[in-house]
């Protein structure tokens, strides 16, 4: 199958070249993605889906465009390819647009990733629907459960690419993760609710099912009785699960795009210390069964770790070749992959105890970062931290600030890194945070 893509992939780039593009890009795609979801003691959803699409990048005369078709039969995509370079041939020039130089292939790592695992494409029905049963008696166990949906995704995936000035790629990863959202009846009209999935790239790394739904219902037990948060300067610790999310708005900006177009507060900070020397982040995409993993990313730059931030010290931020020439700024990778958060010695609850007072955060609830000035304001969900416990849960409250003095006051980083994410992150620790509240 991937070598019928691989072939797709090189006939479309012979045809571009042929129909007058100086250079073209062409990459094949497959997939099927199944879904079973379970609600309240009844199946309620199953939907298996299968897609293939073409999608093609053209260089011609200095002018560029893209396009994509389902349609793969090579017959009909001769026309389509026809039609894609007379449409670019129209556009207005673009000196900084130009194909990926071949230097950037080289070292592309060969190393197995282990992104594929057979096991996905055999499943059947009947282990679906064995996971959705045991995740919802899980996640049912208690007598304020109102509803409780329960699902099981899995997947595979696989592409080939190729351009005209020699790349050659092929790609291929399987998934499958289930879990459970839980709604609990709470005080008068209120509702209590949480989730917990879990998943990957192989069907042996996922946890017992049950255990999954038990987690799920007992993040939304914590739920109840919640109140509105206060209004304070204070320590606040960010859950694992919630931490990814965060880093997530920090690194958002942290694009050539966003540089060049003077829409970042990244711009001109390589090789300073902007952040707390607590803070290291890695780019890495050759993790072993990463979610994010891969050895080549969409423009073929070969992939390699790149380290982001380095106790606290800008060292890289993410240059496309496009943005890379208009900016004047040397490529790296204009995608992010898997990315490892710096870890610290400590335990969540070694985290609390040191804090003392303050606000345990598990989830954000809406909100909104300037990616240029790092000004931001959150809604969030969690709970207060009471003589170095977790204490009432909170809500209804926003924390405010700015993302770089933010992370300058990251004090620790604990041991608890969240598995089930591309960023690797454990629980972070952050001094003197204000919150809107009660």
């Amino acid at each position: 199958m991937s070598a019928d893509l691989q072939e797709r992939a090189a006939q479309a780039v012979e045809m571009a070249t042929r129909a007058g593009a100086d250079d073209a890009w062409a990459t094949a795609a497959q997939s099927r993605d199944v879904e079973f979801e379970y609600r309240d003691g009844s199946l309620e959803k199953v939907k298996d889906t299968t897609s293939q699409n073409l999608s093609l990048r053209l260089f011609a005369d200095g002018r560029y465009s893209t396009h994509s078709t389902t349609d793969l039969n090579p017959d009909r995509l001769r026309g389509f390819v026809r039609e894609a370079v007379a449409i670019t041939g129209a556009l207005e020039p673009d000196e900084y647009r130009e194909i990926t130089p071949p230097a950037l292939f080289d070292g592309r790592p060969s190393s197995d990733l282990d992104l594929v695992d057979d096991t996905v494409a055999k499943l059947d029905r009947d282990q679906r629907i064995a996971w959705c049963e045991a995740l919802d008696a899980a996640s049912h166990d208690h007598e304020r459960v109102i509803s409780a949906t329960a699902g099981v995704y899995d997947g595979t995936s696989r592409s080939a690419s190729a351009s005209s000035n020699g790349f050659t790629g092929e790609h291929r990863s399987t998934y499958c993760w289930f879990g459970s959202e839980v709604t609990l009846r709470d005080q008068g009209d209120k509702r209590a609710s949480d989730w917990f999935y879990a998943g990957g790239a192989h069907v042996g790394d996922l946890p017992d099912a049950a255990g999954v739904g038990r987690e799920a219902l007992q993040r939304a037990l914590v739920r109840l009785d919640s109140q509105k948060g206060p209004t304070r300067k204070t320590t606040m610790v960010v859950d694992s699960r919630a931490a990814a999310s965060l880093i997530g708005r920090l690194l958002r900006p942290a694009t050539a795009r966003s540089v060049q177009q003077g829409q970042s507060f990244w711009a001109g900070r390589i090789g300073e210390q902007s952040f707390s020397p607590v803070l290291t982040i890695t780019d890495d995409p050759l993790i072993r069964r990463g979610l994010a993993s891969r050895h080549y990313d969409s423009e073929g730059i070969a992939a390699r770790a790149l380290p982001i931030v380095e106790n606290g010290v800008v060292r890289n931020f993410y240059v496309d070749t496009y943005y890379g020439r208009k900016g004047d700024m040397a490529p790296t990778t204009g995608e992010p992959s898997n990315l490892r958060i710096g870890t610290g010695d400590r335990s969540l609850a070694e985290l609390l105890a040191d804090a003392g007072d303050g606000i345990y955060v598990t989830s954000w609830l809406g909100g909104n970062a300037d990616g240029t000035t790092g000004d931001f304001s959150l809604g969030l969900r969690g709970h207060l931290i009471e003589n170095g416990r977790i204490g009432a849960p909170v809500g209804e409250m926003n924390v405010t600030g700015n993302l770089v003095e933010l992370f300058a006051r990251l004090a620790m980083t604990g041991n608890d890194v969240y598995p089930y994410s591309s960023t690797l992150s454990p629980s972070l620790v952050f001094t003197d945070v204000d919150f809107s509240g009660a």
